[in-house]
């Protein structure tokens, strides 16, 4: 009820306010329900429209197969190791001092050639001289001292014959003939004291004239100069070290390539191994030694365990220097003129047979037993699969011991499938 409003004499009734309330829509069942399941109906499209594009895509693609084929053929299958080695002479001596004093004279340098017993430096000889002159002295006075004595000696056998005779006639005491026997074996003992004594100032003599002579330095052999570490006027002190004072090498036309080899390497490496190597600074210059000795000396670096392999190698042109770092390929085996083909074509397997390639065919490192293997040769522009045994490998070629293959035949080592997509037909223009 609306309520009366007074306004002077009129009377106006206000009505009340209206109060809408909105009701729920009322869908029809069918429609409710192809709601709710609007979203399997919508995958099921999406997968329907993906299906139908991937066979249209298929349907218009190129499905031609490229091989990628290689030539069985025969050829050499090598076996290496490699290895980093620095190339030294073969016979390197070092030239010390025996003697300490200061260098008087230097007669080598560097690459200078030099001949067994050649003087390549001087030490001061004149405190060696000294020594010498008076150990000299030393022989000269006990040679006199010796005559001397052998003077005396005969007196003192004169007296005692003399006493001899007199005590024979009771001419002289027993004690005058016992004091005469007695200063006659002084006498020879003398004697003997003084033979000793020239003999020690002999020796005495001799050591110093060796250390006189080592004041010279000599070359022990043939060779050539490949170090000097003194200057003249230098002082070189031998009393606890000898002091190098040159490096000569013995002949350069025959060097040696000290390589370190790891352990897991070593196995594969015998005395007679054919090497080559390489030196940056002829790097187009292949050079051919071979493995002369494989030392039993482990030598460890951080925990990685190295044996040391020589080759040799001839260097009549001297033109390996020492101290070059060579890299080196050590043949550990080799086949010559044997049927091979790329290592790849014992790894390949076509898609349609599942595309895997995880097979390997072949030997591992170092060993000499056949394998059986597979590989897939083009014939007729369509693959098909031989069985062959696999020997040695290299890891780029592997030889072919037995197996229906000859030279010439084209193995498959990988394959490539087209996808040209064909143009879409032009649209009409309405």
């Amino acid at each position: 009820m609306s309520k009366p409003v007074g306004i002077g004499a009129a009377r106006i009734e206000q009505p009340a306010p209206v109060v809408l309330v909105p009701k729920s829509p009322v869908l029809p069942a069918a429609s409710s329900r192809l709601w709710r399941l609007w979203p399997i109906g919508g995958l099921a499209v999406v997968a329907l429209l993906v299906v139908a594009g991937a066979v249209w895509w298929l349907s218009s693609a190129d499905g031609t197969v490229n091989y990628s084929t290689a030539p069985v053929a025969l050829g050499t299958v090598t076996r290496t190791v490699t290895a980093t080695g620095t190339v030294n002479p073969v016979l390197t001596i070092i030239v010390g001092s025996y003697v300490s004093g200061v260098i008087q004279d230097i007669n080598c340098d560097y690459n200078t050639k030099v001949s067994k017993g050649q003087v390549c430096a001087k030490i001061d000889p004149r405190p060696y001289q000294s020594v010498v002159d008076q150990n000299a002295a030393n022989l000269t006075q006990a040679k006199a001292q010796l005559e001397k004595d052998k003077a005396s000696f005969t007196y003192a056998r004169l007296n005692y014959d003399r006493s001899s005779r007199l005590a024979q006639t009771n001419a002289v005491s027993k004690d005058t003939l016992d004091l005469a026997k007695n200063v006659l074996d002084q006498a020879q003992a003398q004697i003997g004291v003084d033979e000793a004594a020239i003999l020690q100032r002999q020796a005495q003599l001799d050591a110093a004239q060796v250390n006189l002579g080592y004041t010279d330095i000599l070359s022990p052999v043939d060779g050539t100069v490949v170090s000097r570490n003194v200057t003249v006027g230098q002082t070189v002190a031998a009393s606890f070290q000898t002091p190098t004072l040159f490096l000569i090498a013995a002949d350069l036309t025959k060097m040696q390539v000290d390589t370190n080899v790891s352990e897991s390497d070593i196995g594969g490496i015998k005395v007679g191994n054919k090497a080559n190597f390489t030196v940056d600074a002829f790097p187009r210059h292949t050079f051919e030694g071979t493995v002369t000795q494989v030392r039993q000396s482990p030598q460890t670096v951080q925990n990685v365990v190295t044996y040391d392999v020589v080759v040799s190698v001839s260097n009549p042109d001297l033109t390996l220097k020492p101290g070059m770092t060579a890299a080196n390929r050590i043949v550990i085996d080799e086949r010559r003129d044997v049927l091979r083909v790329p290592s790849q074509a014992l790894r390949y397997l076509p898609a349609s047979a599942g595309g895997a390639t995880t097979r390997r065919g072949g030997t591992s490192p170092g060993t000499k037993t056949a394998a059986r293997a597979a590989v897939w040769v083009l014939r007729d522009g369509r693959p098909e699969q031989v069985a062959v045994t696999a020997g040695l490998d290299d890891d780029t070629y592997t030889e072919i011991v037995a197996g229906d293959v000859i030279a010439g035949d084209q193995v498959i080592t990988a394959e490539r499938r087209a996808t040209s997509v064909k143009a879409a037909a032009p649209r009409l223009q309405l």
